[in-house]
């Protein structure tokens, strides 16, 4: 049964073509939202669009809070994140088959995001003590009103009306795809797959419990600090991201000698599988 399962006949069965439909509808309806609002980009309205801008991408959203601890925590949290994984990696003996589970391919995404921002925050942290360098210099032939006032002036807001440039809008679109991302992986392993499997095809050790659960900490960590908007376009990007992995699946199925499911609900076998 199950070597029949990947032939066409299973191909060909109607709750997949079924099964398929309803994960093309989703991509289509987002590509069509994305050219909708790239027509209207010029306007902020349209869309909940804002203007990002590259001081966001590196400046704490709590006024009082020095640039560096949001650099230390974004360098800290890829480290940690990259030992995790790589223990994953120890733990399975090979790195392509970590690399079949939804869940390393968003906790991947979520160390690439750490990692751009710890490098865009770097760059910011140089130019925020560069500028208060040059204040303080300044501000020593000035009287102390003038000087506050300067400071303000030369504070690192002032590129506040510069566009994050390419990586900055990479960053920002990480952001907002690993948003809905890492809370649909955690909500479907702690509620759905755990009460389930638990126990009958795996164990919750250490190891995978920390692997489903640092990366929304970590991202809501960095959320409650960052300046980083999030509006409902983004949910867009999380929608190709889902997308892209069924589709990666079902390929591999497709095309190889593979009979094993990640997870069970990908199972396209038995005429139940829409509900999933």
């Amino acid at each position: 049964m199950v070597e029949a399962a990947m032939g066409l006949e299973y191909w060909l069965k109607w709750h997949v073509g079924f099964c398929g439909l309803i994960i093309l509808l989703p991509a289509i309806g987002a590509a069509m939202i994305g050219l909708k609002r790239r027509k209207k980009m010029k306007s902020d309205d349209d869309f909940g669009v804002q203007v990002l801008r590259r001081s966001d991408l590196w400046l704490p959203c709590w006024k009082n809070l020095n640039p560096v601890w949001l650099l230390v925590y974004r360098v800290s949290a890829f480290g940690i994140m990259g030992w995790l994984l790589y223990q994953m990696v120890l733990f399975h003996g090979h790195v392509a088959f970590v690399f079949v589970f939804y869940t390393q391919w968003t906790f991947t995404l979520v160390m690439i995001y750490f990692a751009i921002g710890a490098i865009i925050s770097s760059q910011g942290c140089m130019r925020y003590t560069k500028s208060a360098i040059e204040v303080r210099e300044k501000s020593k032939s000035l009287q102390n009103g003038n000087a506050v006032n300067g400071l303000q002036k030369h504070h690192p807001h002032d590129e506040a009306y510069d566009d994050a440039g390419f990586w900055g809008h990479l960053m920002h679109i990480i952001y907002q795809t690993c948003a809905g991302a890492v809370l649909m992986t955690d909500i479907v392993f702690w509620c759905v797959l755990v009460p389930m499997l638990a126990g009958k095809t795996f164990e919750v050790t250490w190891l995978i419990g920390s692997i489903h659960a640092v990366n929304v900490v970590f991202l809501l960590i960095d959320s409650a600090l960052n300046r980083l908007p999030f509006t409902l376009f983004g949910f867009v990007y999380f929608i190709y991201w889902g997308v892209s992995y069924i589709i990666f699946q079902w390929l591999l199925h497709a095309f190889s000698s593979i009979t094993w499911w990640p997870y069970p609900f990908l199972d396209l076998s038995t005429p139940e599988a829409p509900l999933w």
